[in-house]
C-alpha cells in the first residue's frame, strides 16, 4: 500500500508510470483504473494491435499517429468499447461509451444507452385469405 495523506490504509499508487513492461506482467493483464501508464514496447502495427487485444478486458483504448490511414485502420482492429485517436478520455453525451469482452456489457450515453431499457419484439401479420399448405416454410 502506499502511504501519504488521502491514500493511509488502500491499495493506492500516486500518479505513476511503469516502464519495461511486457504484457505476460500483472500490470498489462489487468483492468487498472488509476493514474498510472505502463509501456509496452512493440516492433510493428501488427505487434501493437496483438499486444492489445491480448486481454480479457477491452473498455478502451488510445492511440497517437500522425498517420491518417493508419488512424481510421487500426481502430477497427482493436477490441475496445472506446479508442481514441490523438486524444484520451474525451467523452460526450451523445456517443456511446462502454467495453467489450469482460470489460462489461451495455452502454451509456448516445442512442445506444435507450436501447438498453428497451424491449424489442417483432410482429408479423398476413393480411391474405388462402391458408398457405406449410406454414413453417421460410418465404
Amino acid at each position: 500500500p502506499a502511504s501519504g495523506d488521502g491514500i493511509k490504509g488502500g491499495q493506492f499508487v500516486e500518479p505513476t508510470i511503469f516502464t519495461d513492461v511486457d504484457n505476460s506482467m500483472r500490470i498489462a493483464r489487468e483492468e487498472v483504473f488509476g493514474p498510472v501508464l505502463s509501456i509496452i514496447s512493440f516492433d510493428t502495427e501488427a505487434d501493437a494491435v496483438r499486444i492489445a487485444n491480448d486481454t480479457i478486458y477491452g473498455l478502451a483504448a488510445g492511440i497517437w499517429t500522425k498517420d491518417l490511414a493508419r488512424a481510421t485502420r487500426v481502430p477497427k482492429q482493436l477490441r475496445a468499447g472506446t479508442v481514441w485517436v490523438n486524444t484520451y478520455r474525451a467523452i460526450s453525451y451523445m456517443m456511446p461509451f462502454g467495453g467489450m469482452k469482460f470489460s462489461g456489457v451495455g452502454r451509456e450515453s448516445g442512442i445506444d444507452a435507450v436501447r438498453e431499457y428497451q424491449e424489442t419484439k417483432s410482429v408479423w401479420i398476413s393480411t391474405a385469405t388462402d391458408v398457405p399448405a406449410n406454414p413453417f416454410v421460410m418465404r
